[in-house]
Formats: C-alpha cells, structure tokens, sequence
C-alpha cells in the first residue's frame, strides 16, 4: 500500500474529481480481489462420468431357419450279437439218471457223431442182461408150441404168441434206453456252452451242452415290443458291429412270439439261446473277423423319403389341433402359416403342406 500512504502524505491535496475516480478504481480492484478469493474458496465441481463405454443388453433375436429338401429317414435302433443258424441244444431224454461221464467243455471243436456225455445205466444194462437170458428160455418154448400148432386151441395158440412177441419187444426197448444213455454231436462244431457237471442228477430235455456251426453266422437282434410293430419284412437294416465296423443287411425272419418273448429280446435265464426269440438280418458279407457272440447294434430304417420338405422341430408350433410356423417375408415381417406335417425324426420334421423350400422360418 505504499501508493497510498504517498498520497495520503502529499501537502497539496487533490481534485475532488480526481479523488472520485481514483477512489473508484480502488473500489475495482479490491472487489476483483474479493471475487478471485472467493471462487478460490469454494468446492470443484466433480466431473460428469462418461456412459459411452457401457454397452446396453441386445434384446436376444429368436433363430431362424432355412426351408430345405432332403433325405428323411426314420429309424427305430435295437442290440443284438452274432449267432449261428446251425445251432443245436444237446439233452437226454431218459429221465432221473445221473451223468456219468462228461467228454467236452466250453470252447471245444467236436465232430459229428462225437460222444458228448453219458448216462449211468449199469443197472439197466444188468437187468437187460437178465431179461436177455430168461427170453432165450421162452424161444425155445415158442419153437416147442410151434410144432403142437395144430394139436392145440387156437385162442391158446394166440395167447403164446402174444406173450412170445411181448417179451421180445420188451428186450428191445431196453436196448432203446440203454442207447439214448449217450449223448453224441449232431454235427461238426464248436461247444458254446455246458450246463452240467459229472455226476448230477439229471432231468430228460434238460440242455446239457449247445453247440453250434462257427462258420454258418447270422446277425440276431432284438428290439422293444413297440419298435418290433413298426418294422416288416425286407426293410433295410444298419448293422454296427463291434470292433468291425458297418455292414449293411435287411430282415429275414421275425422272432417267434412266447409268452417268455413279447418284446423281440432273447431268451433269458441262463445259456440256452435259440434263434427264434430275435429278428434275423441277412447280411451278404460278414467281416471275416467277427465270431459267435460278437455284440454290435442294428438300426432299422423305417421309413424313407427322398427330396422331403423339412424344417427343424425348433420351428414347429401347436395350439390345440392347429400346427403352424411363423414365415418371414421379404420385408422382414412375420406371418402365421398352417402347416401339414409328415414324418419326424429327433430333429426334422417333414412339411407336406404349406411351405416351399428357400423361404425362412422362425425358431421358438
């Protein structure tokens, strides 16, 4: 403030006019003073955040899709295991005997006519000797009444040679039973199971033992009771068999319907399998590789439709008996089409009526 203590001291006093606008400048500058203080003393504003760098949610667009033509196939699948058509369950007939001697075992090659097993008849062999010896005695009567033929009765000539002809038909049906004792190979093959040990008791039509041809094999299936309604005769089978790859076959025989059998399945409860409880597929050309008893799987082309109309299920709508899709057209708007509907599979569903392939489609 040394400018005013200089003209507060000076002797010769100012113009009034003067004083005025100097006293007017001071006033400015102290009050500019007073105003750059005071904005210095207030809070900063804080600064407005920036939104541009958040990206809002996109409301999520429903899939769309393209009309098209192809092969419709509708399959019904089901598992099996090679078998082999010549396959034979081996069994006594002769009842309440015990096995005397078993000669095979699981995984054997045997030859036609082979003995397989044998019963314990040694006393029926014993009693048959017996009745072998006291029948002698009855030929020698029987050549003794033929030479009194004449000289006696007729009904009493009758009666001798019933009892003579009993006697020895007797002697041979123990011979028969004694026989049906051994069990032997129907043909050339391989033992695919044994069902008893040596010394059981065993019961006639009982399966000993299975053998079967390892070089006549046939692909058996089985499928569920409802799938087994929807196939037929001659339809082309898929066959996926394990380790062995794909083969193609078509059905060759039913399975044969038991109360045990409802659902084309094999037979259950032990071993003893036979052929008529699957679906046989004949396939031209097995893979050398495979064996009886391979596992693989089958599946069974229903129904086929070449160039069909499809849309994916995704697509379909229903509102009560009403089955319809929504089209897009040219301008981007949707439109409500009622559709006629064919065969479906997992994915597709065939469009007999309503659309024509290149147009679009709108998913749910």
């Amino acid at each position: 403030m040394k400018w005013w203590t200089a003209y507060s001291s000076a002797s010769e006093p100012l113009p009034l006019n003067r004083r005025n606008r100097k006293s007017a400048s001071i006033l400015a500058v102290l009050a500019l003073t007073v105003a750059i203080t005071g904005c210095s003393m207030l809070p900063s504003e804080p600064e407005e955040e920036d939104f541009s760098a958040i990206e809002l949610p996109k409301i999520s667009e429903k899939p769309k899709y393209d009309v098209a033509t192809k092969t419709l196939e509708t399959t019904v699948q089901g598992s099996g295991k090679i078998m082999s058509t010549q396959e034979k369950q081996l069994y006594f007939t002769l009842e309440g005997k015990r096995l005397k001697k078993l000669y095979i075992q699981s995984g054997d090659k045997v030859e036609a006519g082979q003995t397989i097993a044998e019963l314990d008849v040694d006393e029926m062999k014993k009693t048959l000797r017996n009745q072998t010896l006291a029948f002698k005695k009855t030929e020698l009567t029987m050549k003794e009444t033929l030479r009194k033929r004449d000289e006696m009765d007729p009904i009493e000539f009758e009666q001798a040679m019933l009892t003579f002809e009993e006697s020895r038909q007797a002697l041979v049906d123990a011979q028969e039973d004694i026989d049906k004792a051994v069990l032997t190979a129907p043909f050339s093959g391989t033992v695919v199971s044994v069902a008893v040990q040596e010394g059981a008791q065993i019961k006639a039509y009982d399966t000993i033992s299975t053998i079967a041809n390892p070089s006549s094999l046939i692909v058996a299936a089985s499928l569920s009771k409802d799938d087994l309604e929807k196939v037929a005769l001659g339809m082309e089978v898929q066959v996926d068999i394990n380790n062995a790859g794909q083969v193609k076959g078509k059905i060759k025989q039913f399975p044969v319907a038991t109360d045990d059998n409802q659902n084309g399945g094999g037979q259950g409860g032990g071993s003893v399998e036979s052929l008529n409880n699957y679906l046989l597929i004949d396939v031209k050309d097995l893979p050398k590789t495979v064996t009886r008893g391979t596992p693989l799987s089958v599946t069974v082309i229903v129904n086929r439709k070449e160039n069909a109309v499809v849309i994916p299920l995704a697509a379909l709508r229903s509102i009560g008996a009403r089955t319809y899709v929504q089209v897009i057209e040219a301008d981007g708007m949707k439109r409500e089409v009622d559709v006629e509907v064919g065969q479906q599979t997992s994915t597709d569903a065939e469009i007999l009526n309503g659309l024509t392939p290149g147009q679009k489609v709108v998913g749910q």
